[in-house]
C-alpha cells in the first residue's frame, strides 16, 4: 500500500470524504482545508484561498466543472476556475444554513441538499444559485424524522421517525404527498444509499435492500458482522466496504448485482480508522483515515491479495524453488514456506534465529535449504530433517544427477543428497555461482571473475574478468545467461560474450540477482526494482518491466521461478503470484491524456482553455500548468512535449509547469503526451493553440508601410541627391565641352597658320629660284588646300573618303615642292566604309612630319610614304609609314614637332568631349624591323555618338 501523508504535500493527516472528478483528480476533505491530488501533487485549497471554514468535510464535483466544498455545517464554498468562492464573493451562498451536517444527493445538473434530522427545507445548487424548496410545514412535531435518500428523479425524500421506529416513508417534495412504503424500520437504525441499493445498520446487524417501484423495498441480503459499522461505503461496482468502529474495513468481494450470498469479507488495514472509500475510474482503492493521511492500493494489487488471497505470506523472502510438490520459500532467518493449495505452511529450522537463507535445491522429494551457516535437507514424503556440515555457504546450484555444487567459502564441494557423500572439487578459493557445460567442465565465478575449471585436473582458466556473476543459466547448446552484480545479463558462448543486456537496453538496474528460464528464447530477470522479462527475437532483445503497480508484493525480488503461465516471485513482503498472459496483456499505452488546468499567457492565467488563448508581445511569456491523473505510476510522471510553430524538438520535463519565454508573435500549438509507469505513454496528444500577438509596429501591414514609406523617402531622397549630381555633372560636362570645343577650335586656329605658314616658305623658295611654272603650279594646289582646310576647320569630324582626297592633294603639292623626292600611296581596306567619319585634320600633321623629319633630307634614295586605312578588331587602324631618317638617328625629333604636339592635344581632347578613344603609336622601323624609316599608327575605337553622327 501506498500511504500519502504531510511529507508527500498532504498537509493534513485527518481526512474526510474522497471523491474522482471527470478530469480524475482526487479531491480529498480534510480538517485543513480540501485537496486535489493528480498524481504526482497535491493542490491545497485552505483560509488562504478563501475558504472561511477549513473544516472540508466533502467534495462534489459538479457537471459545469465547478466543486462544491461542504464544509462542516455552513460556510459553504465551491471552486471555479481555481478560485474559492465564498459566501462573501457570492451571497447566494448564505441560503444555505443547517442546525446539523446535511446529506447530499446529485441530480441531473444540480447538488441537493438536505439535514438527516428533522429537515425544514431542502436547498439545490446549480451555476452558482441556490434555491430554497420548504418541506411539509404541518408534519407531527412529535416525530423525529431520520432522512436517509433522496431521489432526484422521483423528488422523493425517504425518511422515518427515528424516535419510534415505525415504517419507512417517501415524501414527494412537489406534491408535498406522503406514501407509507412496505418495510418498517427499528429504532436508531443506520441507512446507507447507493443508486436502488439500501443498507440498514443497526450495531453489528446489517440487512441490503433493493428499492423496486419507488415505494417496495425487497431485502436481499441479511449479515452480522463480529464487530460494530460506523461507515457503509458502496463502490461503484455496487461492491461493500464497511468500516469498523475499533479499526480496519471489511470488504465484500461479490457485487450486490450478483444475486448469489454474500461472501465471507475480507478484513484489511485494521490497524487505522477508516473515515471513506473510493474505488476510483482505474478500479483502484483510495482510503481516508484518521490521523494517518490516505491510504492507495492499485487495481492489481487489490485483485492479486485481496479475490486470491494467501494466508501466511506477509514474510521477507530470500531464496525460491519449485518442484512438483510446490514452491519452496526461504526466508530472512531459520524458517522456511511451503506454498501449496494457496496457503503456506511453515517450516521451522532452529527458532527465534537470525541467520537468513542463501538457496534452495529441490529435485523430486528432496528439498535442500542452503542458510547462511548451516544447511538443512529435507524430504517432502516423510518430512524428515537432516542437518549436514556447517560452512559459510554462499549457493547450492545443479550438479551432476543426485548431487550439487555447494559455494563456500572455502571452494567448490559437491554433496550426493542420495549417499550424502562430499567430494572436493576445489579448496581455499571462495565462489558464488557455477554451471556445469562439459562432462568435466564448470564455469565457476568468483566476485570479480570468472573462470573455466576442469573437475578432473583442477585447473581453472580465466575465461571473462572483471564480471561478477550471482547466477549462470544455460538457454540452449553454446548459448549461456549470467546475471551479474553490476553488469546486466551476459550472453556468452563457450568462446566469450555475445551480447550485454543493461539499463541502456531497458533493464530498471543492472544489479541482476537470479535468472529463471520460460523456455530457450525468453529469461526472467529479479532485480531490486521489480522483474524484467528479457525476450530475444532474432538479434532484438524485448524487455518488459513490472514492479508493485503490476501486483508483486515488494520491488525487492530475490528469484522466482515459474510453473505452466504463473510465476511466483520471492519478495521482500512475501510471495507475488502473477499470470504471465495477464502480465503481457497491459496496454502499451495509458488510456489517459495529459490536462491542462490552466494558462497563464498575455499577463494572466487562465483555467477555462476552452476560450481563445491569445497573448500580445512584450507579454509573451506562456506557462502551461498541467497533470497527468494516472495514480499506478505512483508519481513516477513526465511529460513529453513540443510547441509546434517553432523549430523546437520533444522534450522531456518532470515538472507540471512548463514554460515558454518570448515566443516571438504567431500561431502556435502546444503537444503534449503524459509518461508513466513503465515508460508508458499516454494514447494520445493533448494539444493546445494560442497566439501571440504582434504590437501594431509589430503586424505585417504596419512593417509594409514603414517600409513602403522609407522606400519611397529613400527612392525621393536618392532620385534628389543624384538629380543633383547628374544636373551639376551636366553642369560641369557643359563647361568642360565649350573649354574642349574652344581649345579644340584654338588648336585648329594653330593648325591652320602653320599649314599656311609651310606652304608660304615653300612658295618664296620657288620664287626665289625663279621657277615661276611651277610656283603657278604651286599657288593653284596651294589654293585648293586653303579652301579644303577652310572647310574642314569648321567640321569635327569627317569621311574617311574625303580624309583621303585630302591627304593626296596635300602629298601632290608637297611632291612638286620637292621636286618628285618622293612617291606615295593611300589605300582604304575593303574592310573600311568610306563613309565612316573620322577627326577632322587629324592625320595631316602626322604626314607632313614624314615629309619633313623623314623624307626631306634624303639623298641616298628617295623617298615613299605610304597611308592605309584598315579594320581590326574593334578598331579603324591608320597607319602612315615612311622610309626615311627614323627616330633614331639624331636629326629626328619626328616625336616632339610641334604638328605632332597638337595632334596628342586634339586626341586627348576628343577622349573628354566625344568619348572616342584614340590610340597613338610611333615605331622606328630599324628597331622594330631592321629597315630604315618611321610608322605612326592611330586606333580608332568605334563608337556612336549621337552629337556627332560618328559612326566606326
Amino acid at each position: 500500500m501506498v500511504n500519502y501523508n504531510e511529507e508527500d504535500g498532504l498537509n493534513s493527516s485527518y481526512t474526510y470524504g474522497l471523491i474522482q472528478d471527470r478530469n480524475g483528480y482526487i479531491w480529498i476533505g480534510s480538517d485543513n482545508g480540501l485537496f486535489r491530488f493528480d498524481g504526482k501533487e497535491f493542490k491545497q485549497f485552505s483560509s488562504k484561498s478563501g475558504l472561511k471554514n477549513i473544516e472540508a468535510l466533502y467534495s462534489y464535483p459538479m457537471p459545469n466543472g465547478e466543486i462544491f466544498i461542504a464544509t462542516f455545517l455552513n460556510n459553504f464554498a465551491y471552486l471555479k476556475n481555481g478560485t474559492v468562492i465564498n459566501s462573501d464573493m457570492n451571497s447566494e451562498l448564505k441560503k444555505i444554513k443547517f442546525k446539523h451536517n446535511p446529506d447530499y444527493a446529485y441530480g441531473k445538473n444540480e447538488l441537493y441538499m438536505f439535514s438527516a434530522t428533522d429537515p425544514d427545507d431542502i436547498f439545490v445548487y446549480q451555476n452558482e444559485k441556490v434555491t430554497r424548496i420548504p418541506l411539509d410545514p404541518k408534519r407531527d412535531t412529535a416525530q423525529v424524522r431520520y432522512t436517509f435518500g433522496f431521489d432526484p428523479q422521483n423528488k422523493l425524500l425517504y425518511f422515518y421517525d427515528q424516535s419510534k421506529g415505525k415504517n419507512l416513508k417517501a415524501y414527494n417534495i412537489v406534491s408535498k404527498k406522503e406514501t407509507t412504503c412496505n418495510i418498517s424500520v427499528e429504532k436508531n437504525t443506520i441507512i446507507f444509499k447507493r443508486d436502488h441499493y439500501f443498507i440498514f445498520r443497526n450495531k453489528k446487524n446489517i440487512d441490503i435492500y433493493e428499492l423496486h417501484n419507488k415505494f417496495f423495498f425487497k431485502k436481499i441480503h441479511s449479515l452480522t458482522l463480529e464487530e460494530n459499522v460506523y461507515r457503509i461505503v458502496i463502490d461503484k461496482e455496487m461492491r461493500i466496504w464497511a468500516c469498523l468502529e475499533k479499526g480496519g474495513v471489511q470488504y465484500f468481494r461479490q457485487s450486490l448485482k450478483d444475486s448469489s450470498p454474500l461472501t465471507i469479507p475480507i478484513k484489511i488495514m485494521d490497524q487505522y480508522i477508516i473515515h471513506d472509500i473510493l474505488v476510483d475510474k482505474d478500479n483502484n482503492a483510495w482510503f481516508s483515515t484518521r490521523n494517518n493521511g490516505v491510504f492507495f492500493i492499485t487495481d492489481r494489487f487489490l485483485k492479486n491479495y485481496i479475490h486470491l488471497p494467501v494466508k501466511n505470506n506477509s514474510s521477507y523472502i530470500k531464496a525460491i524453488a519449485k518442484n512438483k510438490q510446490g514452491i519452496f520459500l526461504g526466508y530472512d532467518e531459520a524458517r522456511s514456506g511451503i506454498y501449496r493449495h494457496k496457503t503456506i505452511t511453515d517450516l521451522v529450522f532452529k527458532k527465534n534465529i537470525k541467520i537468513e537463507h542463501k538457496s534452495i535445491f529441490s529435485e523430486g522429494n528432496t528439498v535442500i535449504f542452503g542458510l547462511t551457516k548451516n544447511i538443512v535437507q529435507y524430504n517432502t514424503e516423510t518430512g524428515e530433517k537432516q542437518f549436514l556440515k556447517e560452512c559459510v555457504l554462499k549457493n547450492i546450484l545443479p550438479y551432476t544427477s543426485g548431487s550439487v555444487l555447494l559455494c563456500t567459502d572455502m571452494g567448490l564441494t559437491a554433496y550426493n543428497y542420495r549417499t550424502h557423500t562430499y567430494k572436493e572439487i576445489l579448496q581455499n578459493e571462495r565462489f558464488y555461482t557455477a554451471l556445469l557445460y562439459d562432462k568435466d567442465s564448470l564455469f565457476a565465478g568468483t566476485f570479480k571473475d570468472l573462470y573455466k575449471l576442469n573437475t578432473s585436473t583442477k585447473k581453472k582458466t580465466l575465461f571473462l574478468e572483471g564480471y561478477y556473476f550471482t547466477d549462470i543459466k544455460k538457454l540452449r547448446p553454446n548459448l549461456y545467461a549470467g546475471a551479474t552484480n553490476q553488469n546486466g545479463i551476459i550472453l556468452f558462448s563457450n568462446s566469450g560474450i555475445l551480447k550485454t543486456i543493461t539499463e541502456s537496453s531497458g533493464l530498471p538496474t543492472s544489479q541482476i540477482k537470479k535468472l529463471d528460464i520460460e523456455n530457450r528464447h525468453v529469461i526472467w530477470a529479479s532485480t531490486n526494482s521489480g522483474l524484467s522479462r528479457i525476450e530475444m527475437i532474432g538479434q532484438e532483445i524485448k524487455i518488459d518491466n513490472f514492479t508493485q503497480t503490476d501486483g508483486l508484493p515488494s520491488n525487492v525480488v530475490a528469484g522466482c521461478v515459474i510453473s505452466g503461465d504463473t510465476i511466483y516471485a520471492g519478495t521482500s513482503k512475501g510471495l507475488g503470484i502473477l499470470s504471465i498472459k495477464y502480465l503481457l496483456s497491459q496496454k502499451k499505452f495509458i488510456n489517459k491524456k495529459v490536462i491542462v488546468n490552466s494558462v497563464e499567457i498575455g499577463g494572466k492565467e487562465i483555467f477555462d482553455t476552452r476560450q481563445p488563448l491569445i497573448g500580445q508581445t512584450p507579454d509573451n511569456d506562456v506557462t502551461f500548468h498541467v497533470s497527468f491523473p494516472d495514480f499506478t505510476s505512483q508519481g513516477n510522471i513526465s511529460f513529453r512535449y513540443r510547441l509546434e510553430g517553432t523549430s523546437g524538438n520533444w522534450q522531456v520535463s518532470s515538472s507540471p509547469k512548463i514554460i515558454f519565454n518570448a515566443l516571438p508573435p504567431g500561431n502556435y500549438t502546444f503537444k503534449v503526451f503524459g509518461i508513466g509507469y513503465n515508460g508508458k505513454r499516454s494514447f494520445a496528444a493533448t494539444e493546445l493553440h494560442f497566439e501571440i500577438r504582434p504590437k501594431f509596429w509589430q503586424t505585417w501591414w504596419f512593417k509594409t508601410m514603414i517600409i513602403s514609406l522609407g522606400a519611397a523617402a529613400l527612392f525621393i531622397f536618392i532620385t534628389v541627391y543624384f538629380q543633383k549630381k547628374r544636373n551639376k555633372k551636366l553642369e560641369t560636362l557643359y563647361y568642360e565641352k565649350k573649354i574642349a570645343e574652344l581649345e579644340l577650335q584654338a588648336i585648329k586656329a594653330q593648325i591652320n597658320p602653320h599649314f599656311i605658314y609651310n606652304c608660304l616658305n615653300s612658295i618664296q623658295f620657288l620664287l626665289y629660284k625663279k621657277d615661276y611654272q611651277e610656283t603657278e603650279n604651286y599657288l593653284e594646289i596651294f589654293a585648293q588646300m586653303i579652301r579644303k582646310t577652310l572647310h574642314y576647320s569648321e567640321k569635327t569630324f569627317m569621311p574617311i573618303k574625303e580624309e583621303a582626297e585630302y591627304l593626296t592633294l596635300y602629298l601632290n603639292m608637297e611632291k612638286l615642292r620637292l621636286k618628285d623626292l618622293f612617291d606615295y600611296s593611300i589605300t582604304i581596306s575593303e574592310n573600311v566604309n568610306e563613309n565612316w567619319v573620322v577627326p577632322s585634320l587629324l592625320i595631316q600633321p602626322f604626314v607632313e612630319n614624314a615629309i619633313k623629319h623623314g623624307i626631306a633630307g634624303l639623298t641616298d634614295r628617295k623617298g615613299n610614304i605610304q597611308v592605309s586605312f584598315d579594320h581590326t578588331g574593334n578598331s579603324l587602324c591608320v597607319v602612315i609609314e615612311d622610309n626615311g631618317i627614323g627616330i633614331g638617328n639624331g636629326k629626328q625629333k619626328r616625336a616632339d614637332s610641334f604638328g605632332v604636339k597638337l595632334s596628342q592635344k586634339r586626341i586627348e581632347t576628343f577622349r573628354q568631349l566625344f568619348d572616342t578613344y584614340i590610340l597613338l603609336e610611333i615605331y622606328d622601323l630599324y628597331k622594330k624591323e631592321e629597315r630604315p624609316g618611321t610608322q605612326i599608327k592611330l586606333y580608332i575605337k568605334p563608337y556612336e555618338n549621337q552629337n556627332t553622327s560618328m559612326h566606326h
